[in-house]
Formats: C-alpha cells, sequence, structure tokens
C-alpha cells in the first residue's frame, strides 16, 4: 500500500517533468537531400507522393520497416549541430523514400524540410522526431 502511495505521485511527476522538458520523441541525426528527388522506393516515379509542403523525409533502414514507413508522418525539430544550426520550430513530415544503406543519417530531408529547421544549408544536425 505505501509503494502504491509513493507510485502515483512519481508517476504523475515524470509525465509533467517530460511535458516541462519538452522531449517526448526518438533522437537521430538528418542532413538534407537535393533533387532529383524521383524515383523513390514508396512510389517510384509518382509525383504525387510528395506532400504540398515540399517537407518530406527518406529513412534509414532503423525506420524503414520493410517499406511499412512509406506515408508514415513524422513532427520534428532541430536540437542540436554546428556552429548552432537550430530554428526553434516544429516541421511535420512524410516519409517517400529510403536511404540505401550506408546510410549517414537517420533521416535524410527534402531542401524545403531542413532549410525550415535548420540555418545552415549543408550540416549534419540532431533532430527530435515523433511519429
Amino acid at each position: 500500500m505505501v509503494l502504491r502511495l509513493l507510485f502515483f505521485p512519481a508517476l504523475i511527476l515524470c509525465c509533467m517533468l517530460s511535458e516541462i522538458i519538452g522531449v517526448s520523441g526518438d533522437v537521430g541525426s538528418a542532413m538534407p537531400y537535393h533533387p532529383p528527388y524521383l524515383p523513390t522506393r514508396c512510389e517510384g516515379y509518382n509525383q504525387n507522393q510528395f506532400p504540398a509542403s515540399g517537407q518530406f523525409v527518406a529513412v534509414s533502414d532503423s525506420l524503414w520497416d520493410n517499406g511499412a514507413a512509406c506515408g508514415r508522418r513524422y513532427r520534428m525539430r532541430c536540437i542540436s549541430g554546428p556552429r548552432h544550426p537550430c530554428k526553434d520550430q516544429y516541421i511535420a513530415v512524410e516519409v517517400v523514400d529510403f536511404c540505401n544503406d550506408p546510410c549517414p543519417v537517420t533521416l535524410l530531408l527534402s531542401d524545403k524540410a531542413f532549410d525550415a529547421i535548420s540555418k545552415l544549408s549543408n550540416a549534419r544536425i540532431n533532430v527530435e522526431y515523433m511519429q
């Protein structure tokens, strides 16, 4: 009974701290990738696969899930990198491609997606992402 009385307040405190700190996703690395974006491993030469925002990604093997990642949406932000690259905003991206092995990062971002979260146009940054 005493453990139960201590457990619930501790659980509530942990939930509150995760909201205050703001970290609720996975952490990985990202770089930009540049056109041509076609063909992709998801929908080949279909131009309609790209979101209207132009913010999309190719994912590494750790997220690819044998192609099940196609169409997944992630909310992400830059958290660190060389020369303080991060812009203070979240973006929404959609998976349209696979980053061939060996992939240098967790996520390759379209130019528009990368420019939305990084002040640098061609760097390796650390990102937080969540589905």
